[in-house]
């Protein structure tokens, strides 16, 4: 088989399964596993895939700067944020992260609410000039333009110096095995950050990024994460992180959990 030839059986069988193992393909095709390793690399190269400890996933397409991921899935970050911004409850210190479903939960905050968020994200701040309820702190540090976020040592420093009941959290992956993963380095560590220090951990998913994986991890997944996804959400998606334990919230109108959950985090 060519090289071109089992690159596209690579990237089939990943559209396929959602993910490669290196040693099941390498024994279905007759090759060594250093050889497949090489395609393997090469097509991480190429962006076409993420590689991962035995094989590869698939990778995340929200890895795009904050301007292109605007343009994948709309609607659903729409809804997300929506059934997000629910979760808020009166006197609540939260915490917000960045992104554009982050913002949409800023968006659709009710103008009479009385909370705190925190955020070291500068477009969340600005979607709350107008809710006179709403106190907002902004965590400074320096500014990654491509998130549009503050990292580095200041903003890990107040962080720290911070408890907070809620972190609605943006990822660009989650994966059952993978975990939570996004695609910088910096940006994981002040997630991991903000994880710590909030009582909860609401991820905001939208549908690609669901068995999704980046380089850099920020947590594995643990059953006390929310996992909060849109009503199309893809069923086979779903399945091995609800297996993982994952309280998957569906942003219906009513917000409830999903009816195959198995824990009891509704909201």
């Amino acid at each position: 088989m060519l090289t071109r030839q089992r690159k596209q059986h690579i990237l089939s069988v990943l559209r396929r399964d959602g993910h490669v193992v290196a040693r099941a393909l390498s024994d279905e095709l007759g090759l060594s596993e250093d050889t497949l390793r090489r395609d393997l690399r090469e097509l991480a190269a190429e962006g076409l895939l993420q590689r991962v400890h035995g094989g590869a996933l698939p990778v995340a397409a929200a890895e795009a700067d904050f301007a292109g991921r605007q343009q994948l899935a709309p609607q659903e970050k729409v809804a997300i944020g929506r059934a997000a911004a629910r979760l808020v409850k009166p006197g609540q210190v939260v915490f917000v992260d960045g992104g554009t479903t982050a913002v949409q939960l800023a968006r659709h905050l009710p103008a009479n609410l009385q909370a705190t968020v925190v955020t070291h994200s500068p477009s969340v701040a600005l979607e709350l000039v107008a809710h006179a309820g709403v106190e907002v702190v902004l965590i400074g540090g320096r500014f990654f333009k491509h998130s549009r976020v503050a990292v580095g040592s200041a903003a890990m420093a107040a962080i720290a110096r911070i408890h907070a009941d809620t972190y609605f959290m943006g990822v660009t992956g989650v994966h059952a095995e993978a975990g939570l993963t996004t695609g910088d380095l910096e940006e994981a560590e002040i997630k991991r950050a903000l994880m710590a220090a909030a009582a909860e951990t609401v991820v905001l998913a939208s549908s690609e990024k669901l068995g999704a994986a980046s380089a850099w991890v920020v947590n594995p997944l643990t059953p006390g994460v929310r996992l909060l996804v849109s009503p199309d959400a893809p069923a086979q998606a779903l399945a091995p992180l609800r297996k993982a334990g994952v309280a998957i919230l569906r942003s219906d109108n009513r917000n409830n959990q999903d009816n195959h959950g198995d824990s009891d985090g509704g909201a």
